[in-house]
């Protein structure tokens, strides 16, 4: 076919099969109108898709190809990554399923890469099962920030609220080592400039918590933001990025007071993950900025308990899948804006 502009190809990786990742997937497509923002490319093998739709009672008509270029707008194309049968026990956790987790998850990436599809969008996988030889990384952002260029930072974001996070899955008691001046720099800059560039924020403000509690009380309850995190955070402001803080992380969601930032930085998983979810689960996006490429994902795991039965959410991963297609498009105005400054400012006058 020939590929138009207007023709966003949405690659798409099945994730865990036996958790409800093909449920939330072609959930979303039953709104045909998506076919008109898309065209999806689902990589997986269309059998068994056809057979998960069929026990899911959902209406959708899916299109099997075996190359990308067969792929259809309008259609909701399932590349077949693999041709054998897989047995599928629905909520359970199984390494062979994993494999194809990551079958499916690696081709995906790959199509991203040779810019056969323009963002990518996963389904969640089960981090234990994955795990191989082959494979051996904690997740999609670990794989991915080795395959593709940039620097990889989990970005949580639900309309204007947006997290980020210094460290993300480090075990507790190895966080506070890991908050260096360096990695400070490294992830406020990575923010700062997704928030450009993906979200078109002009000038981004930028919160950042504090790692103890009442973000240390000045040294009394912990130094590490006596010693890194205010140094840090000032010699960036500075230099001309508005970043404030650290501020204490136990008030700061419930007074609402991240509302008046563009991003708030947490200095580990639990502490920016658990404010996000409780404010915005089953709406929210995970964001893989500071790439070259565009990947979003659901905000929930495999759900393995309600696998099968049909009733798991579906608007998280429709979320995921128009966040993709803003950030894509907001990339090309903003590449489109910097690359002729002058052009733009001579029409302006």
């Amino acid at each position: 076919m020939t590929k138009r502009p207007e023709n966003i190809f949405v690659g798409i990786s099945i994730g865990d099969l036996n958790g409800i990742g093909s449920e939330v997937i072609l959930k979303s497509f039953e709104d045909t109108r998506m076919l008109e923002l898309c065209t999806p490319i689902i990589f997986a093998n269309v059998k068994i898709l056809s057979f998960l739709k069929k026990q899911l009672e959902l209406n959708v008509n899916l299109h099997g190809i075996d190359k990308i270029d067969q792929a259809l707008v309008g259609k909701i194309n399932v590349l077949n990554v693999w041709r054998e049968g897989v047995n599928l026990e629905l909520g359970k956790e199984d390494e062979t399923v994993g494999k194809y987790a990551v079958k499916s998850f690696t081709s995906a990436t790959q199509a991203l890469k040779d810019g056969l599809v323009d963002v990518l969008v996963t389904a969640p996988i089960s981090k234990s099962n994955i795990q191989s030889e082959e494979f051996s990384f904690p997740g999609h952002t670990d794989y991915l920030n080795q395959e593709l260029e940039g620097d990889a930072l989990m970005f949580m974001v639900q309309d204007n609220l947006r997290v980020g996070l210094f460290t993300d899955h480090v075990p507790i008691n190895e966080v506070a080592k890991h908050l260096t001046e360096a990695l400070i720099r490294k992830k406020i800059k990575t923010i700062n400039q997704s928030l450009i560039q993906d979200f078109g924020i002009t000038k981004p403000k930028i919160a950042v918590l504090g790692l103890n509690p009442h973000s240390g009380d000045n040294g009394v309850i912990g130094d590490e933001e006596e010693k890194v995190l205010k140094p840090a955070l000032k010699k960036i402001f500075e230099e001309g990025t508005l970043v404030f803080g650290p501020y204490s992380a136990d008030g700061f969601f419930g007074s609402g007071q991240y509302e008046k930032y563009d991003a708030v930085i947490a200095t580990y998983h639990d502490q920016g993950l658990i404010p996000f979810k409780t404010l915005s689960f089953g709406k929210g996006v995970n964001y893989t900025a500071g790439l070259n490429k565009v990947r979003t994902s659901p905000d929930h795991g495999t759900g393995y308990d309600i696998a099968g039965k049909g009733i798991a959410d579906h608007n998280s991963f429709t979320e995921a899948i128009y966040m993709a297609i803003d950030i894509y498009k907001s990339r090309i105005e903003y590449q489109e804006i910097t690359a002729k400054p002058l052009k733009i400012k001579e029409k302006q006058l």
